[in-house]
């Protein structure tokens, strides 16, 4: 059976790691920013202790999907040994994307602990920013000038949307204005650790003959390593008087879970559906998150300055994934990003 016959109950396996998708990106950031923001009784869950489990999660489910992938326990255990004892300098080189994940999704508790569900989830798209500039530095990715184009409009959307954020309520109190300022440096510095990670795993990957399992049980294992460092480091004190899985719930647990499972559904969507598929979900994650934000968690009022940044965030996501349509491709904005793009190369070729 190929790719393309696969189904569940009957249902192509496009659709269904496409639902999956947009319901783990919802649900995630939904549930995660419930479990930051509702009263408890007694101490509320460290972020960096649910980092450690999700990790582990990871890694148990990672080694579970390599071996039902293999030929066989002895087989598997092979190919286990080639790519760890084997050859320790491929496995060092997991070393800084486990790091950088690790710290990434501790970022992303602190934003979601700052910042309203519909914001976080509008700024998080400017990891494509991040990811785009990255590529060209590291594995010298050439850009089309659509591409160029749609970065511009993400960045003035992301600008927007947070102008919104900020200006909703009008005059805020000095203690408000810092918590939306940590949760923005924390969003868009996960943007940063998210782009160089993905870059470099990009980079591994192409280098190595190890399976994207082997991989991700790799980047599990050394990220449950430091998460766990960083648990201790961080909420040592706390961890010692309440215990390691304080505050820990049922809610607490469904945010560990989603927070393990999401790469393997990326993982999915990328092997069963095409881009243009994964952007449409993309884009009906971002306004269901909104939508919720607004009608059952209430944290904001949308105005016209949000609907505008949110509108062109979701049109940049369209048009870098998808480039712009033919009625467009000889739009005048686009002759000037194909002046920059040949002035960009141009002082490439001169610096090298």
């Amino acid at each position: 059976m190929t790719t393309a016959d696969e189904s569940v109950l009957g249902v192509p396996m496009k659709w269904v790691s496409l639902t999956l998708m947009i319901m783990q990106m919802v649900a995630m950031v939904f549930v995660l920013r419930v479990s930051r923001t509702q009263s408890v009784d007694g101490p509320r869950y460290l972020n960096t202790t649910a980092i450690f489990f999700s990790e582990a999660i990871k890694f148990l489910v990672s080694f579970i999907l390599h071996w039902w992938s293999s030929s066989s326990f002895r087989q598997m255990c092979a190919d286990l040994h080639a790519n760890t004892v084997g050859n320790p300098k491929e496995l060092a080189k997991t070393f800084v994307p486990s790091f950088l994940y690790t710290v990434q999704n501790n970022l992303l508790f602190i934003a979601l602990s700052h910042l309203t569900a519909a914001t976080y989830q509008v700024t998080y798209q400017f990891k494509i920013l991040t990811t785009a500039g990255l590529s060209v530095m590291m594995l010298g990715t050439r850009l089309t000038s659509d591409k160029w184009f749609a970065l511009a409009l993400l960045t003035i959307g992301v600008a927007i949307v947070n102008l919104s954020s900020n200006q909703a309520k009008g005059p805020v109190s000095e203690d408000a204005s810092r918590s939306n300022l940590i949760g923005l440096a924390a969003v868009l510095s996960a943007c940063v650790t998210s782009g160089f990670a993905g870059v470099y795993t990009e980079k591994i990957l192409k280098q190595t003959k190890a399976s994207l399992w082997v991989r991700n049980m790799q980047m599990g294992f050394f990220g449950s390593l430091f998460a766990l460092a960083i648990a201790f480091e961080t909420d040592g004190p706390k961890i010692r008087k309440d215990g390691f899985m304080q505050g820990y719930t049922k809610l607490v647990w469904t945010v560990v879970l989603f927070q393990a499972v999401g790469g393997l559904i990326v993982a999915a969507v990328m092997k069963y559906a095409d881009n243009i598929l994964k952007c449409f979900g993309c884009a009906i994650a971002i306004v269901l998150t909104c939508f919720l934000s607004f009608a059952e968690l209430h944290e904001f009022t949308p105005d016209w300055r949000f609907g505008i940044g949110l509108l062109l965030v979701l049109v940049a996501t369209t048009i870098y994934s998808l480039g712009l349509p033919r009625w467009a491709e000889k739009d005048e904005m686009l002759s000037l990003f194909n002046k920059v793009e040949k002035s960009v190369v141009t002082s490439q070729k001169s610096i090298v």
